[in-house]
């Protein structure tokens, strides 16, 4: 079996999903979700027994353009994050009602398509093509079932499409002077051509927007928070645990290796700019009175620091990058998926319409401070593994910038225990919280899992994504320059 029969059984179940009809639309793409992290894991593991799984065909003859598929550790340990997320946010979903069901369900699994497609791509015709096709369903669905205000809604939502589309073009720009370089996008190809530093810069700063809109850095972040709060539950977890990682994960396998020398020569202004999200989005989430706002800003935060770990350009950064990369996903959705479990009950997302639910509800109270605890880093949490290493790769550049991006840590438990403090405490609420169901309490017992499991014992991924990762670094230290 080659990695690309996990494409096609994304892509056929999100055709499945559609014909199915509203009935049994949900159940048939929980059912392709969990097979794909099943066929993942499989992956994994005969991956780790030394068997192959990289795909190459030719697409295109002229001009020269492949099917390549790219399968080390780090494609894995995407590839795993995407699929075992799609799963969790597919469940989360079924205490909603949707209209036209088969067609939410069926993007959501397209999604998912193109953003394995997005992870795994070694050629770069076919990689943009995957990072535009992911753009498609969460439009629609954040456009068609979103929250609140249709045209705020709008506006909301076609400010993101037209800022990540625009950002893109900058991308795809930057591939076709590649292919006129060196005659082929291969990955392999395009990490060996020579570049002057002048082509480097362009190069880097093309790739820079597209990546800094995703995922987002400061100052290209102005979509976000908008757009977190308008999208459903469902395409608010997707966008924060796994479509902006699409930036991040592109920075480390096709930013850095191909413009190492202008990476290298703007390494303090990437630096500036990444922490100045810290420390933004921390600030900002602290005044916060909409509860997915607050978390909005919050994963600004953290993604500012997983970006600024990203361009120290070194092993412990690279590495410290990717766990919190994974950490975060599976952190962020279980908040989310808390907000959507309280405005399933209260129909608010307001944090003083809230208070009193632990009194009504002490189990859910308990797993979400357990979420809210791993998100500030508690030691034994994933969260605490990822951003330690990034704070340590921060203090070999520069001591200033791990104490400035540590205020992620002191700001992030001030403002996450005010808000908790604010939903979960006080007064019962004359408003009726009922108790978590039998669905909901899974979905929070399996992202605790991976929070506690990882933070105890990281060994399995760091092994995993290491190789991979040294070989990025290697090649970024030794690119040759005209």
């Amino acid at each position: 079996m080659n990695v690309s029969f996990i494409l096609i059984l994304l892509l056929f179940g999100a055709i499945a999903t559609y014909f199915s009809g509203d009935k049994f639309a949900k159940t048939v793409a929980l059912i392709f979700s969990l097979a794909s992290a099943v066929v993942s894991f499989y992956i994994y593991n005969e991956f780790s027994n030394g068997e192959k799984f990289d795909f190459i065909h030719q697409w295109i003859a002229n001009p020269n353009i492949f099917l390549a598929l790219k399968v080390d550790g780090l494609a894995i340990g995407m590839l795993l994050l995407t699929t075992v997320l799609t799963t969790i946010i597919i469940y989360s979903s079924f205490g909603n009602v949707y209209n036209n069901s088969k067609s939410f369900y069926a993007l959501v699994l397209f999604m998912s398509f193109a953003m394995v497609g997005t992870f795994l791509a070694a050629d770069g015709f076919l990689y943009y093509i995957f990072w535009e096709l992911a753009l498609i369903p969460i439009y629609f669905i954040a456009l068609i079932w979103g929250n609140g205000d249709v045209e705020e809604r709008k506006r909301a939502i076609v400010k993101f499409f037209i800022f990540t589309l625009a950002g893109s073009l900058f991308m795809l720009a930057a591939f076709v002077y590649l292919f006129h370089k060196a005659g082929t996008l291969m990955l392999g190809d395009l990490y060996t051509i020579h570049l002057t530093e002048q082509e480097q810069i362009w190069i880097f700063l093309a790739f820079f927007l597209a990546y800094a809109i995703k995922i987002p850095i400061f100052p290209f972040h102005t979509w976000q928070a908008n757009t977190y709060q308008k999208a459903p539950a469902v395409g608010t977890m997707l966008l924060s645990g796994i479509m902006l990682k699409m930036g991040l994960y592109s920075v480390i396998r096709w930013q850095l290796p191909l413009a190492p020398i202008a990476a290298k020569t703007y390494i303090n202004i990437l630096l500036v700019l990444s922490i100045i999200g810290v420390v933004y989005g921390s600030i900002v989430a602290l005044r916060q009175r909409n509860l997915k706002k607050l978390l909005a800003y919050s994963s600004l935060a953290h993604v500012g620091l997983i970006a600024a770990s990203t361009y120290t350009l070194s092993l412990d950064g690279l590495r410290g990058a990717v766990l919190q990369m994974i950490a975060h996903g599976f952190v962020v959705v279980g908040l989310f998926f808390a907000a959507e479990v309280i405005e399933r009950r209260f129909k608010t997302q307001e944090i003083a319409d809230m208070g009193g639910i632990r009194i009504q509800d002490s189990k859910f109270a308990s797993m979400f401070m357990i979420v809210m605890l791993a998100s500030v880093a508690l030691p034994s949490t994933f969260n605490f593994i990822g951003e330690f290493t990034a704070l340590y790769s921060l203090y070999n550049v520069n001591i200033w910038f791990a104490v400035i991006a540590g205020t992620t840590i002191i700001l992030g438990a001030f403002y996450m225990l005010k808000m908790f403090q604010n939903v979960m405490l006080g007064e019962t609420n004359v408003k009726v919280f009922e108790s978590v169901t039998t669905q909901e309490a899974i979905v929070f017992i399996a992202i605790i899992a991976v929070i506690f499991l990882f933070g105890i014992y990281p060994k399995p991924i760091n092994d995993l994504i290491t190789p991979a990762l040294q070989e990025i670094v290697t090649k970024i230290n030794s690119i040759n320059i005209e």
